[in-house]
């Protein structure tokens, strides 16, 4: 299981890496807008947000402002910090003790914790609706991280009615990921091309 989970990451994250610069900023901005209008549907302004910074490759890097400031516009905004057992906590982005710039933390990698105040592993329980990172996600909603467990952890703390989506790039969604019992659905992803995809 493991194997084969290591050899998709593998997989996907070097079409990602191919995918030309120029050609990332225009399906993150789809991916952004898409995005966008799926939240004005379903969330209320100044609700709680749960998202996350994304780096690299990954969807939405390529977006100015980046996504949890474009987010905090409308919302209240939260971006998870790893802990040292690698659970996240949250914190508000913009929010009192927040950094200006952004952390390996917010992106959940590895590094000393920022400073500011800190929500615990619970502040995720306050979000009408989740963002999360993924290099793929199953029809039915399993999604493939990049292996360290942390948002497994983070979503089985989230309400059984709260969207949780994914986003993606094309071809990342309808991916047979191998599914284990600790692996906690998503409910919806977006991709550049299809837009919000509804996996309830």
């Amino acid at each position: 299981m493991q194997e084969a989970k290591t050899a998709a990451r593998r997989q996907l994250l070097a079409a990602r890496n191919a995918m030309p610069g120029e050609q990332r900023g225009y399906a993150d901005l789809a991916t952004w807008k898409a995005l966008r209008d799926f939240l004005i549907e379903v969330v209320d302004e100044g609700a709680v947000v749960a998202a996350y910074r994304p780096f690299g490759s990954e969807p939405g890097a390529a977006l100015e402002p980046e996504l949890p400031e474009r987010l905090a516009v409308v919302y209240k905004v939260l971006e998870p910090v790893l802990l040292p057992d690698k659970d996240l906590a949250w914190r508000e982005v913009g929010g009192p003790g927040g950094q200006e710039e952004p952390d390996a933390n917010s992106r959940g990698g590895d590094g000393p914790n920022p400073g500011g105040e800190v929500l615990g592993p619970e502040g995720i329980e306050q979000a009408a609706a989740v963002i999360v990172p993924g290099l793929a996600v199953s029809d039915d909603g399993i999604r493939l991280g990049r292996g360290g467990g942390s948002y497994d952890r983070a979503l089985a703390r989230v309400g059984p009615d709260v969207p949780v989506v994914a986003l993606l790039r094309d071809g990342e969604l309808g991916y047979m990921v191998p599914a284990e019992p600790h692996d906690q659905p998503v409910t919806g992803a977006i991709t550049p091309a299809r837009g919000f995809v509804s996996l309830r």
